[in-house]
């Protein structure tokens, strides 16, 4: 509508028609000039009101970007953040991998957490807008997702391998514990049985009484100058033992001089699994009674005086053993 056709200005005009026509020509360049003065205010007040809507709806439009990058950079923040404690929950398991060294889940893990490792290293480099790093994001909570589901596993095999482990680590302390009782009374009995075996052969031992030795001359007559002695003589008494086994029994001597030197040495014996020189034996049979033996050796080499020491030995047993003093 034009600006003459508001009604105070046809309220003016017609009042002005009334006026004279000197007075009216004034009063009419007075009006067109307020008119014209209004519409510029008017004008002016609606380019303001743009401008200051248009400056708002920038205001506004930065506003939600800011807070769009914020809510972005949280988000990426809180993905890191759950990425490297599920990272930190898998390595304080690391050094039980002995457990699934033939499974295929430590490949997968590390295959999966390489690729959020590369998103999220990509994701901080790059500078893309809020979309596409909205994309990258919810790629990387899938990825999480995965890994999440993998450490679950992993976890649960690392519980389940402990609980067998510990089974079969109380199973083995029992058996440990039950071999130990074993072996403990396999030790007493092999004890017992050594005693027992040592108390047998003691009992089967023989015992003899009255050892004698004697040097005699070349008519066979006893000789107390041993250096002028042709033969000498072991004798002793085998006393009864009916634990002793009966039969062919043999008996050896061991003569000594005082220099330690072993007479003789042609016959030998078994004595704790070792061969052993004698000066001479003599077989005789045993019946479990009362039996005198009597050995003899004679000498081929030159006596001396002093302490000499005779041995008797049967059955693979020390006997008797004595010191004779010897005269010139």
């Amino acid at each position: 509508m034009p600006f003459w056709q508001f009604p105070f200005l046809r309220l003016t005009l017609h009042y002005e028609a009334l006026l004279p026509e000197k007075d009216m020509n004034r009063n009419q360049k007075l009006i067109i000039f307020g008119g014209g003065a209004t519409v510029l205010c008017l004008i002016a007040l609606v380019v303001i009101l743009i401008i200051n809507n248009s400056t708002r709806t920038d205001e506004v439009n930065q506003a939600r970007a800011e807070m769009e990058s914020l809510r972005l950079a949280n988000d990426r923040l809180l993905l890191t953040n759950e990425f490297n404690q599920l990272n930190a929950d898998f390595n304080q398991y690391e050094d039980q991998q002995i457990y699934l060294k033939n499974d295929s889940l430590i490949q997968k893990y590390n295959e999966a957490r390489l690729k959020v490792e590369g998103l999220l290293s990509e994701l901080d480099q790059e500078k893309k807008n809020n979309a596409a790093n909205r994309k990258r994001i919810k790629e990387l909570e899938g990825e999480i997702a995965t890994l999440k589901g993998i450490v679950k596993h992993y976890l649960e095999e690392i519980r389940r391998l402990g609980e067998e482990n510990e089974g079969l680590r109380q199973e083995i302390q029992q058996v440990t514990q039950r071999n130990e009782q074993l072996s403990s009374q396999v030790t007493q009995a092999t004890t017992q049985n050594k005693e027992l075996t040592q108390t047998v052969k003691l009992a089967k031992k023989l015992n003899i009484t009255g050892l004698s030795f004697q040097a005699y001359n070349k008519k066979g007559k006893v000789e107390k100058n041993i250096t002028k002695a042709k033969q000498l003589g072991v004798s002793f008494i085998v006393s009864p033992n009916n634990t002793a086994s009966p039969g062919m029994k043999d008996f050896y001597i061991r003569i000594l001089t005082p220099e330690g030197v072993l007479l003789g040495g042609n016959d030998t014996f078994q004595l704790d699994g070792a061969n052993v020189a004698a000066t001479a034996k003599r077989q005789m049979e045993y019946a479990n009674e009362e039996l005198s033996v009597s050995v003899y050796w004679d000498v081929n080499t030159t006596l001396t005086p002093g302490d000499y020491t005779v041995e008797v030995f049967a059955d693979g047993n020390r006997l008797a053993s004595r010191h004779f003093t010897m005269k010139k």
